[in-house]
């Protein structure tokens, strides 16, 4: 089965990182989409780094997918009341699987009611336009953590490509189809461990349903992730595909 593979949370905070990620998946000819944060935690806007959107172009235009990775990728940040209609932002235990255990509160759009996604959704495609970059391939949630009426807003502006933990989307036509990811976490030693231990585990399940990589800056910061990383990468070769939603199609 096929198997995409992408790099997330791209950003200038963590530039070293990213250029590691895509030099180890140049090393086996693979060309990962990129998943672009338009202001990184609320403290580094794209808009200042004229430099960084000069790469993004180049990689656009040397062949990777670019995709909207939130606004912020920070549960919180800079939330504006609303009293327009619309979908509320979830509340109880769902916050707290998304912010507590899912990510290390940075389920940014597990977090904001419906008038507060599209703006922020309104917000992050004007700093990608103005950084020069062209048609973009998709919106990705930080912790591929949204709530379900989300399919409906990304439908109506045009999305061909989305996913969470479980499936991946193309919300314009409509189409799930049920997909592994296998991602590395590293907050602490424990989950270094287990997730490294649940992608060895999941990798068979690639002969059933198409495959998701998704390498995370932090990873490159760790020996044992970058060796996995590129166990993982090699894995993948001959069958990793672009763009994204040739997953959904196969």
């Amino acid at each position: 089965m096929p198997v995409h593979v992408s790099i997330h949370d791209v950003t200038p905070a963590w530039a070293a990182e990213v250029d590691a990620a895509l030099q180890a998946c140049a090393e086996v000819g693979i060309k990962p989409g990129l998943l672009v944060i338009p202001n990184y935690h609320g403290a580094w806007p794209l808009d200042d780094h004229p430099d960084y959107a000069r790469r993004l172009r180049q990689w656009q235009a040397d062949g990777h997918e670019i995709f909207l990775h939130g606004y912020y990728h920070l549960a919180g940040a800079d939330r504006r009341a609303t009293a327009t209609a619309g979908n509320a932002a979830p509340r109880g235990l769902r916050k707290l699987w998304a912010q507590k255990v899912v990510s290390g509160g940075e389920a940014e759009f597990s977090d904001v009611d419906e008038a507060e996604a599209r703006r922020r959704l309104d917000d992050g495609e004007a700093v990608l336009r103005r950084a020069g970059l062209g048609q973009l391939d998709g919106f990705i949630a930080p912790a591929w953590s949204m709530p379900p009426w989300m399919h409906a807003v990304l439908r109506e502006r045009g999305y061909r490509y989305t996913e969470d933990h479980l499936h991946v989307y193309d919300p314009a036509a409509g189409a799930r189809r049920t997909s592994v990811v296998l991602n590395y976490a590293s907050r602490t030693p424990a989950r270094l461990w287990s997730s490294l231990i649940y992608c060895r585990l999941a990798r068979p399940a690639r002969r059933f349903v198409p495959a998701r990589v998704a390498i995370h800056p932090a990873d490159m910061r760790h020996e044992v992730l970058r060796k996995e990383i590129r166990g993982l990468l090699r894995w993948a070769v001959g069958d990793a595909v672009v763009p994204a939603r040739a997953l959904v199609e196969a």
